[in-house]
């Protein structure tokens, strides 16, 4: 199949801090492994967190067997990159497609593309990822902008594609509640390549690279340094189970690029007065998985998530996860099973679990051998394309083309 991926950024490496990037990623090298012949229209933004641009020399770009066509920014909004040299290829380019994958309902790319689809008949496939109707930003300048690129874009989409991909149950409720008739969604997860965590690091070698004592228990968590992912209610947990539960011996590790509530946090950390918080810059590669093996437990205190990668990065590393009991994370992590849920915000509830994953070692080894069983039977990257390709080929033959 010839098949069209549209998102806002596409690294020409797969070590960045965006999990939707990164899903994009494994999606399309996966497809093109499998034989497809898979392009991907993005900008030339190199990342979400920065002003760094890619150079770009040949067009397209051969990235893990994906053609990238990178088209240059001149200005930008959260994820919606103005490009306005697509015109000038997209027209000619876009009737070779068979089919079209859109990432995003807020994307300049996304938005060029659809209109050159509809024109040309190419179904189209939409996995908003989050991004439609999802929590309003703050600032009135940035409620007017959204609420405009709603009405000219995202919100005509759903009318117009073939299919929508929601990643779980919930999320397909949540379009279903927006008008999206039940027949038009389908439900694929994100994948992860188990292949990448075949061979893990040693334990300790976080550790001893950081200098942090053997004995210590290492509280860890990975994500974007943002409000919405609940980092302060996180650090608020930790200094309660210091001052009131007798939590000794442990350092919490926060890992990620500044998303714009860096000085917030570090002014957090400054008012609480609490020791052995160690704040680093994202990790890649080898230096994340050192960091996964070494965590003795591992959180996500997210107050809104649609499917997080870093969860399906701790199972494949056989770590259970402690995560706020928000929207679809029920469904991913699986309660007493692959970790434990705590009341979303509720600072004593997360310390007291805290406290439990660190003390029951044993019963978290279990569940970290149960949360690499279900990445493995539910969610490799292999089983997940294949659902993916089997929807390519139902569409197409739906078709009338």
């Amino acid at each position: 199949m010839r098949i069209l991926h549209v998102t806002y950024i596409f690294p020409p490496k797969p070590n960045v801090a965006d999990g939707i990037t990164h899903s994009v990623y494994q999606l399309t090298s996966t497809l093109a492994k499998n034989g497809n012949d898979v392009t991907v229209y993005a900008s030339n933004a190199l990342d979400l967190h920065g002003k760094e641009r890619i150079e770009i020399n040949n067009s397209p770009a051969c990235v893990d067997g994906v053609k990238v066509r990178y088209f240059p920014y001149l200005l930008r909004y959260g994820t919606f990159f103005f490009t306005p040299s697509m015109f000038r290829l997209i027209r000619d380019e876009i009737k070779k497609f068979d089919v079209i994958h859109i990432h995003d309902a807020r994307c300049f790319q996304c938005a060029i593309t659809m209109h050159y689809a509809e024109l040309f008949n190419i179904p189209i496939i939409f996995q908003p990822r989050g991004s439609f109707k999802s929590s309003s930003p703050h600032g009135t300048l940035r409620k007017l902008l959204r609420l405009f690129i709603d009405k000219l874009y995202a919100e005509n989409i759903l009318q117009k594609c073939s299919k929508m991909i929601a990643l779980t149950p919930v999320e397909a409720e949540q379009y279903r509640r927006v008008g999206v008739p039940k027949e038009k969604i389908t439900i694929i997860p994100n994948g992860i390549d188990l292949s990448e965590y075949t061979n893990l690091p040693l334990k300790g070698s976080f550790k001893k690279k950081l200098h942090i004592d053997k004995d210590k228990k290492v509280i860890l968590y990975i994500g974007r340094i943002h409000m919405i992912k609940g980092i302060d209610v996180l650090v608020r947990a930790y200094a309660y189970a210091v001052n009131n539960l007798e939590l000794r011996n442990a350092l919490l590790v926060l890992v990620g690029p500044d998303d714009g509530y860096l000085g917030e946090l570090k002014q957090l950390l400054s008012s609480l007065k609490v020791n052995d918080i160690l704040l680093i810059g994202p990790l890649y590669g080898k230096d994340k998985l050192e960091a996964y093996i070494d965590a003795d437990a591992f959180i996500l205190p997210s107050r809104y998530e649609t499917f997080p990668n870093v969860v399906l990065e701790a199972y494949a590393c056989s770590k259970p996860a402690v995560a706020s009991n928000i929207m679809s994370i029920p469904d991913i992590v699986i309660n007493e099973r692959t970790g434990l849920l705590f009341r979303s915000g509720d600072v004593e509830d997360l310390a007291k679990k805290i406290i439990y994953m660190l003390s029951h070692v044993e019963e978290s080894k279990e569940m970290g051998i149960e949360a690499r069983k279900f990445v493995e039977e539910k969610l490799s990257i292999n089983k997940v394309t294949a659902s993916l390709e089997s929807l390519y080929e139902e569409i197409l033959k739906g078709e009338d083309r």
